[in-house]
């Protein structure tokens, strides 16, 4: 083996298996058809060449694949042209429909080049090609066999079918030469052609038991909407029980909270409004609503909210929240409103 070859064989030996290994492993079974086109041959008994119009072709092969890239496969195939003599002696013809078939043991080597569903490979091959000529030979009728060792050079690539795992659709180049010299016998004697050199293109499908299903990449997840924190609130209520201005445990917390969003937000006045319902007198009243917004307002001093922000006033119960008759004792109508503005 020459250096250079060698150099080329260890370099592809190391590249990383997982970076050009096509996802073939194990059983596969494959066929195509196309067409083949074979060079002229050249006639030895007597001159000239015999030319071709090309024909059909047929290929199927079973293999394994062993998941890094590397396969092996037996094909068998069938091919047929029409042939006749170019520029041969006056008067001799031969001519008729040519048919090759045989198989081979090939080696192949797939090459993942990062597309998902595009996968190029190449190989060789090496078999018996057995070769018969039916038409004419100088007026005799000519049906006569010859076979020969041969070879091929593969290039393809493989379109995995995504709906159905293991199924691929192939198409490839062929070329495929005999090593050997080919004799045709009839009575008029013996032809003696060169060998064959075929071209051939093929289409066709794969399928590879056991494949694994592709798996798509998964939808992005989308980024969940946070709704934004609603706004502190502006106004708060302190109720009161009859005839009192004290302050409940819970009164306190609500005088608390009110305190804490001050801070929160932009405040330049806050409001307490004193209220009394319609139990007592309106002199009584307007005394008692007093009493009840200095307690409140007292109580946000002391949660740190300075006395100058503090706007108090009275109504008595000249606004109730729950319009009642003259004497009712109506709890909601007991307040201070807290505004935060």
């Amino acid at each position: 083996m020459k250096l250079r070859s060698a150099i080329v064989a260890v370099s592809l030996l190391a590249l990383p298996a997982a970076a050009i290994a096509q996802p073939v492993d194990g059983l596969y079974v494959g066929a195509g058809a196309g067409y083949n086109f074979m060079q002229n041959q050249d006639v030895k008994s007597g001159g000239g060449h015999l030319k071709t119009n090309g024909g059909v072709i047929g290929s199927g092969s079973v293999g394994y694949g062993f998941g890094n890239g590397f396969r092996v496969e037996l094909q068998g195939d069938y091919r047929n042209e029409h042939q006749k003599l170019e520029g041969g002696p006056a008067g001799t013809k031969i001519g008729g429909l040519n048919q090759t078939y045989g198989g081979f043991v090939n080696g192949l080597f797939d090459f993942d080049v990062g597309a998902e569903y595009f996968y190029p490979y190449v190989g060789v091959g090496v078999g018996y090609e057995e070769t018969e000529l039916k038409g004419s030979f100088d007026g005799k009728t000519l049906s006569s066999n010859t076979g020969s060792v041969a070879g091929q050079g593969i290039i393809g690539a493989s379109f995995p079918i995504p709906d159905v795992p293991g199924l691929s659709l192939t198409a490839e180049y062929r070329f495929m030469a005999t090593v050997e010299d080919e004799k045709f016998h009839s009575p008029a004697g013996t032809a003696k052609v060169g060998n064959q050199y075929n071209h051939a293109g093929l289409l066709g499908l794969r399928y590879a038991f056991g494949a694994p299903e592709m798996m798509m990449a998964p939808a992005p997840t989308p980024t969940p909407v946070v709704a934004p924190a609603p706004p502190p609130a502006r106004t708060y209520l302190v109720f009161f029980d009859w005839d009192k201005y004290d302050l409940s445990a819970r009164a306190k917390q609500i005088i608390s909270e009110a305190a804490d969003n001050a801070g929160k937000v932009k405040v330049t006045r806050i409001e307490v409004n004193g209220y009394a319902d319609l139990s007592g007198t309106h002199v009584y009243n307007q005394g008692l609503s007093q009493r009840r917004a200095d307690s409140v307002a007292a109580e946000l001093v002391k949660d740190g909210i300075p006395k100058t922000e503090i706007f108090e006033q009275a109504f008595g119960d000249t606004h109730p929240l729950v319009p009642t008759a003259p004497g009712v004792r109506e709890p909601q109508n007991r307040r201070v409103e807290i505004i935060l503005k």
